[in-house]
């Protein structure tokens, strides 16, 4: 059989046009020889009936602290009821169909209820439904510990339930649908000449959905990346081929010189971090008090980011929403951070520019010629960070989307 593991997201089955529409690609795809495995998540977004978010503020108007086990069983609900809509619409078109939940489905987890990790996947009724000539749709964002408890996956975790059953499957493709048409160079909202790109490598998207490109949950892209499954990134409302998502060696298939085939493949961005820094005395007293800053912080559960480390300064980043506490945190601990509010980082990722000079140039070029300093940077291999303040946030996006995006 020749699988193919399509996920659908709320938005696209959130209608019974929207569930016409998708069971006409599932079909489409079953008419093109294919085995369809199909992935769905709750029917729409906060506020709509059935949705995740709407079933949480459901409970939390009770107990705001209600345990993490009742909230996974309560949101597992969303896709249990998604997924059961959608098998009616495929049966009402001719097609038969079962639905499997993320436990009868074989998704075995960690027992980590609402961030739970795949631990493996036994797909056997999987295989069993697709032998007998069945659709089978299976509840995304969910699994069942070895306990035998219902867990989830956390946020984007249908993405990552696609990916787990691409691989166990051995699919030839993960076709990821979603509300754009594939993965583009930059926000349209912020740029509008933004272009779609016809492919990507795995390690450039895993790099633009950390810093900032919602398309495609990273931890998915890492899942097919193992076992080399391409995935494709397409739109629900339309037929244009998306975006692949494959090795470098495919990407750039028949390129003579990478670097001039494509040195950045998108601009991405974060808001709303808040910069901190702390200075230390120099000598083994800095190095003490370097060790005793990040215990603190880690003991708080305070996830840091674009984290610089000098002999006499630390300099990171952390979510707007957690700011005051680490502030509370440095200054209990003794110390009297640098504060400095309302901050964005800014991402060019492109596998292109591994060992080519002069691409921080042309960054610093592009924003200093908009008057934008630059707060903080860092780089690896495929990806160079900024810092800018968050007034800038916009303008910097822009400026370097013309810099590279040619």
């Amino acid at each position: 059989m020749r699988f193919l593991v399509q996920k659908f997201g709320g938005t696209s089955v959130a209608t019974p046009e929207g569930r016409e529409r998708v069971a006409a690609k599932i079909i489409a795809a079953k008419e093109e020889g294919y085995t369809p495995v199909v992935v769905v998540s709750a029917m729409g977004r906060n506020g709509d009936p059935y949705a995740t978010d709407t079933l949480i503020n459901l409970v939390r108007q009770i107990n705001r602290h209600v345990s993490p086990r009742e909230l996974d069983l309560l949101m597992s609900c969303g896709e249990i009821i998604s997924g059961v809509v959608m098998v009616a619409t495929l049966e009402k078109m001719g097609h038969p169909a079962v639905f499997l939940t993320g436990a009868q489905a074989g998704i075995i987890t960690d027992n980590s209820f609402t961030e739970a990790r795949i631990l493996k996947v036994k797909p056997e009724a999987i295989l069993k439904h697709a032998r007998e000539g069945k659709i089978v749709v299976v509840a995304g964002f969910q699994g069942i510990s070895e306990e035998g408890e219902i867990t989830t996956l956390g946020r984007g975790g249908s993405d990552t339930t696609a990916a787990a059953l691409g691989v166990a499957l051995n699919a030839e493709y993960v076709d990821i649908y979603t509300d754009v048409d594939g993965i583009m160079t930059a926000d349209p909202r912020i740029v509008d000449d933004a272009v779609i790109r016809e492919k990507v490598t795995y390690d450039e998207l895993c790099h633009l959905a950390h810093e900032g490109a919602k398309v495609v949950h990273p931890r998915a892209v890492e899942i097919v990346m193992q076992r080399n499954i391409p995935m494709r990134v397409r739109s629900t409302f339309n037929d244009l081929p998306g975006t692949l998502v494959t090795t470098t060696g495919e990407v750039y298939k028949g390129s003579i010189d990478i670097t001039r085939d494509r040195l950045i493949t998108g601009i991405t961005h974060i808001s709303h971090l808040v910069q901190f820094k702390v200075h230390f005395d120099a000598g083994p007293d800095g190095l003490k008090q370097q060790r005793r800053l990040f215990k603190a912080l880690a003991l708080a559960g305070i996830s840091l980011d674009f984290i610089n480390v000098f002999p006499h300064q630390v300099v990171f980043t952390v979510k707007e929403e957690v700011a005051e506490k680490t502030a509370q945190v440095l200054e209990n601990t003794g110390f009297t951070p640098e504060i400095t509010p309302s901050c964005a980082k800014v991402a060019a990722v492109g596998a292109g520019m591994t060992g080519v000079p002069g691409v921080m140039a042309a960054i610093v070029d592009a924003l200093s010629k908009e008057g934008i300093p630059i707060l903080q940077c860092n780089d690896s291999y495929t990806t160079i960070w900024v810092l800018v303040r968050q007034d800038d946030m916009e303008r910097a996006v822009r400026a370097l989307h013309r810099q590279f995006i040619k």
